[in-house]
């Protein structure tokens, strides 16, 4: 049936801005509690200030640090509450480009929007395809990083991937994703790891079959009803999380400013490609 005149489309024109080079894009969420950090010096007034819990805004935090080349926030010592935190160099230009960048979009955006009329009924359709096209996961850990090996097998391929100076991560794919994503040594990826599939231990010699072993130091402990966050700081400003139980947590004696390690098998590694 045809719409009435009266009909109004129900797409309203909305439009983001990142900045994206060496680094994954850089989202006006990230901008706010980078703002926010800038404005107030503290993690916890800078989570209060754009509405989020104090954890999560040191998730952002970490997902910033871990998926950009250097790190946006500098941890600083200040007690529970992390107190003194502020932008590195780094982070505050990175902020201040963006800001001025969000001000030329704002003006675009103006101008086109009297246009979206002109698409009809059409403005729905296009919405929703790009809305499909946008990547998110609940993966806690996301780290970007260079291939450095791959090393085919018969049905399974191990692909090596550099996050830090001081960190590799193994992950293992089938032939048939590694042919398909075209994976070689130089091309950059993203690294997923779910916070619930990392063994943590207090013993850094400590000799498992996992793949991945990563040293680094406790920097933050989330204790649940049933369960703990614990996050380890690795090197240049990127972090990693595990979800363990509280009584793991008791038993190993955990304490933050300890050094641990993180433990994970290859298989629970998924990869992604930056495009």
């Amino acid at each position: 049936m045809k719409p009435s005149d009266n009909t109004t489309n129900t797409t309203a024109l909305q439009g983001s801005i990142w900045l994206q080079g060496q680094q994954r894009p850089f989202a006006r969420e990230q901008v706010d509690l980078l703002q926010a950090i800038a404005d107030t010096g503290s993690i916890s007034a800078a989570g209060k200030q754009v509405g989020i819990s104090y954890k999560t805004a040191w998730d952002r935090i970490d997902t910033m640090n871990n998926m950009a080349d250097q790190p946006l926030v500098a941890r600083a010592a200040g007690g529970a509450r992390g107190g003194g935190t502020v932008l590195t160099g780094y982070g505050e230009r990175m902020l201040a480009g963006f800001l001025i960048l969000q001000e030329a979009h704002d003006v675009f955006l103006q101008r086109i929007r009297q246009r979206v009329q002109s698409l009809g009924d059409v403005a729905d359709d296009i919405s929703d395809l790009l809305r499909a096209g946008q990547l998110k996961t609940s993966a806690r850990n996301q780290f970007r990083g260079v291939v450095e090996q791959v090393i085919p097998g018969a049905v399974n391929a191990d692909i090596r991937l550099r996050i830090t100076s001081d960190h590799l991560v193994t992950a293992q794919i089938t032939e048939e994703s590694l042919n398909s994503l075209a994976i070689e040594p130089g091309h950059t990826l993203i690294a997923l790891i779910k916070a619930p599939a990392v063994m943590l231990s207090s013993d850094l010699d400590i000799k498992l079959s996992s793949s991945n072993k990563l040293v680094g130091t406790v920097s933050r402990i989330t204790r649940g009803a049933v369960n703990a966050d614990v996050v380890l700081a690795l090197a240049d400003g990127k972090t990693i999380s595990a979800i363990i139980s509280n009584r793991s947590l008791d038993e190993m004696e955990l304490q933050e400013q300890q050094q641990a390690c993180a433990l994970f098998e290859a298989s629970s590694v998924v990869l992604v490609v930056d495009v």
